[in-house]
């Protein structure tokens, strides 16, 4: 017996006459069978499991009770979403920076150290709704998050119409009610929350009269926000942009200058003319700056002068500059 034939799987049977094809099945197998599907769609896999106790899980509890999980404080989009902040030492602080509490929830139970006492004492000073709660419907209410029995319950922000800001703002100062020329503060592309309130103080600090977000791809007022202004955002309303191309267009109709803040600037922050007049202060990211149909809204670039081995400032360091320096030269 040849060795081929010791062998059954190399045994090769041959056919006489004409071959068979595949009908166009072999063409399909090689077409491939599309993207892999993810985790929790594929039967075999755990997370398809995992999800399918969470559904039956969530089935058996019924509609939910208190505000619908979100996790950490995270700064999501939505213009209508509530917060939650977790944890004893960010709470305490949340309530320290006079944050706006809907609620807070505490642990039945709870170990009492020196935060939880300075938090129910703050709660009790500013009458904050105070709910006892099992610790399953914290971690619920959480997405699991490390809560250390406390979660404060932050309530959405009520953002004015930026346009309708700035219109109402020159209003007054034609009717002789604001002293100095409006100011407004415009971010493009800004996503950190705490940028956001460092620039919120630098705005209540200088006289700024509002600060402008746009509604999509952008910062909005976090906790994060609130705690890092430092209690300024009472002062300083910050108001939405459906579209910030199109408001700064609006603006600039009522009269406003608007400038944008660029490393490539046609004018040097010093040498700008315009500190005296009704103005607006566009600031870009850090990584990408202003973006293409911004500048071009822009009446002019300014640059502020730094040591040539520093790339860039930081948003919100760019905007208390700013604001100094057009605060100094209205003060002449």
């Amino acid at each position: 017996m040849s060795a081929a034939q010791k062998r059954s799987g190399a045994i090769r049977k041959s056919k006489k006459g004409p071959s068979v094809g595949t009908g166009g099945y072999g063409r399909k197998a090689l077409e491939g069978k599309g993207p892999t599907p993810k985790a929790e769609d594929r039967p075999y896999h755990k997370a398809y499991k995992n999800k399918e106790l969470a559904e039956r899980s969530a089935a058996k509890r019924g509609p939910a009770k208190g505000p619908a999980p979100r996790g950490r404080s995270t700064g999501g989009r939505s213009k209508n979403s509530e917060e939650l902040v977790t944890g004893r030492n960010s709470v305490v602080e949340a309530l320290r920076a006079g944050i706006p509490t809907k609620a807070l929830y505490i642990a039945i139970r709870i170990d009492v150290d020196e935060r939880v006492r300075e938090v129910l004492k703050i709660a009790a000073e500013r009458s904050i709704p105070v709910m006892e709660t099992g610790k399953p419907e914290l971690d619920r209410m959480t997405d699991e998050a490390i809560h250390q029995g406390l979660v404060l319950q932050v309530p959405p922000y009520n953002y004015a119409d930026a346009l309708e800001t700035v219109n109402a703002t020159i209003s007054k100062f034609k009717k002789g009610h604001i002293k100095n020329a409006p100011l407004f503060i415009a971010l493009d592309g800004i996503t950190d929350p705490r940028n956001l309130g460092a620039i919120i103080r630098s705005a209540s600090a200088f006289n700024a009269h509002a600060v402008i977000v746009p509604e999509r791809r952008s910062v909005g007022m976090t906790a994060s926000a609130w705690k890092t202004s430092a209690g300024a955002a009472v002062r300083v309303p910050v108001t939405r942009a459906p579209n910030l191309t199109s408001t700064l267009k609006g603006i600039k109709e009522a009269g406003v200058f608007v400038i944008g803040l660029d490393g490539e600037g046609d004018v040097s922050l010093p040498d700008l003319g315009l500190a005296t007049d009704p103005l607006c202060i566009v600031v870009g990211s850090e990584g990408k700056g202003l973006s293409r149909l911004v500048r071009e809204n822009c009446d002019l670039i300014v640059s502020i002068p730094i040591n040539s081995n520093m790339e860039s400032l930081n948003a919100s360091m760019a905007v208390g500059i700013t604001l100094y320096e057009v605060s100094r030269k209205r003060s002449k």
